[in-house]
């Protein structure tokens, strides 16, 4: 029996199709059939050639938000990251990395082990070939976090809990929202959106969303923002104002940047009060050095801080269990129409500005 995989081969190619056979699923590990894989900024990203060290001259298989079933189940695997048995046929939820338990990070309790991706974007020529999102099969490894999901939640809803709305839930626990802060969100794609949702649920007493696309800022209002403001029609300076405005003089109590531009970083830095909070959910696209030390040397009451991991383990529970008492969010709103993996050789067939997702 074959399964399909879609195989990116460099940036701004088309990507092709290839068949390798199912392998034989290890006594730890899982083989999941895909039922729905989404397209994440970051692989647009990756696939235009600005994601760092990504790989020019091997086939892979990209793609990391998506939802499946069961379909081979090892013999030792018993139950999910939450206890929940599990047998072939459950829907799960999965991190698409692990840490290895043996590098400085991982021994100093750090989720930014580095060699978290070690079975994510390598050769898809080697077994077990399945190893990224586009694809009808992926293969999960001992070590993978793993979440049962619950009948009522649909695959739409919960294929992003693997990336956009884990993230904004760590970053949001990491940085230690209060009851009553103020929030300035720059960026309202799906990172942006969920973590105005979270940070509303949290306490947050205002969040305030930066987009310069219309649909999104209104989107975002859907989300729970308070107030939003199109960067386009305001300037840097404009904004500045409404903020202290709406803060009385104090400025926001943290910034969270989700649009990957160095500028945006320092804009946020401005934007906050003293012994504020700021981090980036962004992945930073290549620019001038100079643009980063200047961000460095700042003099901000605290360091600035850049997400580019999560803890698995404590992140894919609380998004499903978030997600299923999350009624009022309309995040079906996020998703354009699927669209099939077989007519697919692009990452996604709509404009990157006209969607926070596509999907496959």
């Amino acid at each position: 029996m074959k399964g399909k995989v879609a195989i990116y081969a460099g940036p701004m190619t088309d990507m092709e199709f290839r068949e390798y056979p199912l392998p034989e699923v290890g006594p730890d590990d899982i083989l999941v059939k895909i039922h729905r894989a989404n397209i994440c900024g970051s692989d647009l990203h990756i696939w235009r050639g600005h994601g760092p060290g990504m790989p020019r001259r091997r086939p892979t298989v990209p793609g990391h938000e998506m939802v499946g079933e069961i379909f081979r189940l090892g013999k030792k695997v018993r139950s999910d990251c939450l206890g929940q048995p599990l047998k072939e046929g459950d829907r799960i939820a999965y991190a698409y990395f692990s840490a290895c338990g043996l590098c400085p990070a991982c021994l100093n309790g750090s989720p930014a082990c580095p060699n978290r991706y070690r079975n994510w974007m390598q050769d898809a020529n080697e077994p077990p070939h399945f190893r990224g999102a586009y694809g009808e099969y992926y293969y999960l490894h001992k070590g993978q976090t793993v979440c049962k999901i619950p009948d009522e939640l649909s695959d739409e809803i919960v294929a992003p809990v693997n990336c956009a709305l884990c993230e904004s839930i760590y970053g949001l626990d990491q940085i230690g929202i209060r009851l009553g802060d103020t929030l300035v969100i720059q960026g309202a794609g799906g990172l942006g959106l969920y973590a105005t949702a979270v940070a509303k649920d949290m306490g947050a007493g205002q969040v305030i969303v930066f987009d310069r696309l219309p649909d999104r800022l209104e989107l975002a209002k859907e989300f729970g923002a308070d107030l939003v403001i199109n960067v386009d029609q305001v300037d840097e300076k404009g904004r500045r104002e409404i903020v202290f405005d709406r803060t009385l003089g104090q400025g926001a109590d943290v910034v969270g940047e989700f649009v990957g531009a160095p500028q945006a970083v320092e804009e946020g830095i401005r934007l906050l009060r003293q012994a504020g909070d700021t981090s980036g959910w962004g992945t930073s696209r290549p620019g001038p050095d100079r643009t980063l030390i200047r961000v460095r040397s700042f003099a901000a009451p605290k360091p600035f801080g850049g997400l580019r991991c999560t803890n698995p383990g404590s992140c894919r529970g609380p998004s499903i269990s978030w997600l299923g008492d999350a009624a009022s969010i309309p995040s079906k709103r996020l998703f354009p129409p699927p669209f099939p993996l077989r007519k697919s050789t692009k990452p996604s067939p709509l404009p990157m500005r006209e969607r926070p997702y596509g999907f496959l």
